[in-house]
């Protein structure tokens, strides 16, 4: 018994002695050691991770710092379009004219008058042929016109570099087919490239017709046939899990056209910062040129993108649609290959953002954090960007 008794004795007195389990350091010192990677500029960054179930924010780091987004920008395009148009919005493609139809022959011109789809593709037109065809059309003696009138004829957006054109966007445009691929190359004429295409669909289908040109419907002109594209959600969720620059830019100027003053680049950036403000979104420090973030001149905050993330969540008719059209890490979109382990490896969603500028990262951590990492450079280092974002959005998962 003796023996029993010194024994335990010794193990209390081993247990009073050994030093006692380091604590783990805070949440918002781990998320400054996150940011601690070599080759990130700490005056040209900027962080900030917010609770969602408190509204309380846990880490800020240059928060109001105005610097260039990338395609953070087109966040703030998903919002607005989701507010202003709606889940149920769906764009259109039309063909007008104000002819006549004597038997199988269609008397006058007709017009592929474009709606600003940006996944109008050849397939759509060959449902517009069909729908002429039941018609029981078999001639058009007048011209197939091409309408992009809905839109103007900026063919891309303020602040971009020369290069981007085609390389980053093909051109913009309200009757874009095929992202403008026509005939083995871009046209630089959209619209008359839609033309010449549907015209040649129509001849598939038994219908023929005049030349192919490019022209604005008249007022009176009425409707033969329509199709229309996947609903939004859709297609946004394509446009951010892919990075589309195209469809953000065709987003916006639909968003001009559909709720501001016109179909162009700078009306839709109306409405996006006016449904911003109405929200609550931190708006010093923020400049909007665009809607894909490929303006050299576009500027954001992390406030001003997690005022939008939280704002998104807390609108019940928002949040799943914008919380579904994130890549998810290790899973989709420009997420598939990070971020590939637990505790990151499904729970963080989010919006990438990449030019040779700035880099960044910023979205949702399951349904309890925000968070916005922006990082600047002349050239800004991709990878250290990544991995500082990626440890940072980490660290969060592993605390959610």
């Amino acid at each position: 018994m003796d023996g029993v008794k010194r024994w335990g004795l010794t193990c209390i007195a081993v247990l009073l002695l050994a030093p006692a389990a380091t604590a783990a350091p805070p949440l918002a010192t781990r998320l400054a050691q996150a940011l601690a990677v070599p080759g990130n500029s700490p005056t040209r960054s900027s962080a900030i991770a917010v609770d969602l179930l408190t509204g309380q924010t846990l880490f800020a780091r240059n928060a109001d710092r105005s610097l260039a987004p990338a395609s953070n920008e087109k966040l703030s395009v998903t919002y607005a379009a989701l507010r202003e148009l709606g889940t149920s919005y769906h764009f259109r493609t039309a063909v007008l004219s104000q002819g006549s139809q004597d038997g199988a022959v269609w008397h006058g011109d007709v017009y592929l008058r474009g709606y600003g789809d940006p996944t109008l593709s050849s397939a759509q037109l060959t449902a517009l042929a069909t729908q002429l065809q039941d018609l029981g059309i078999e001639h058009i003696d007048g011209r197939v016109v091409g309408d992009e009138s809905w839109f103007d004829t900026q063919r891309t957006a303020p602040g971009w570099k020369s290069i981007f054109f085609i390389n980053e966007s093909p051109p913009l445009s309200a009757l874009v087919v095929d992202r403008d691929f026509y005939d083995g190359h871009h046209a630089l004429q959209p619209a008359l490239a839609a033309a010449g295409g549907f015209k040649r669909v129509l001849r598939t289908h038994g219908i023929t017709a005049g030349a192919a040109a490019a022209g604005r419907a008249p007022d009176d002109a009425y409707g033969l046939a329509q199709v229309e594209s996947a609903p939004l959600p859709e297609v946004l969720a394509q446009m951010d899990r892919d990075s589309d620059n195209f469809t953000a830019e065709m987003v916006l100027k639909t968003l001009g056209a559909e709720v501001g003053t016109a179909g162009t680049t700078a009306a839709g950036v109306v409405i996006v910062l006016r449904d911003l403000a109405a929200a609550g979104v931190p708006l010093a420090g923020v400049r909007m040129f665009d809607g894909s973030g490929l303006s050299l001149d576009d500027r954001l905050t992390a406030n001003a993108l997690a005022g939008l993330l939280v704002a998104a969540w807390n609108d019940p008719d928002l949040r799943n649609p914008f919380w579904a059209s994130l890549p998810v890490a290790g899973v989709s979109g420009t997420l598939e290959d990070r971020m590939r382990r637990a505790p990151a490896r499904g729970a963080v969603r989010a919006k990438t953002g990449t030019t040779n500028r700035a880099s960044a990262l910023s979205g949702y951590v399951r349904d309890r954090f925000v968070f916005a990492v922006l990082q600047n450079g002349f050239p800004v280092s991709t990878w250290s960007a990544r991995q500082a974002q990626d440890r940072f959005a980490t660290a969060l998962a592993a605390a959610a």
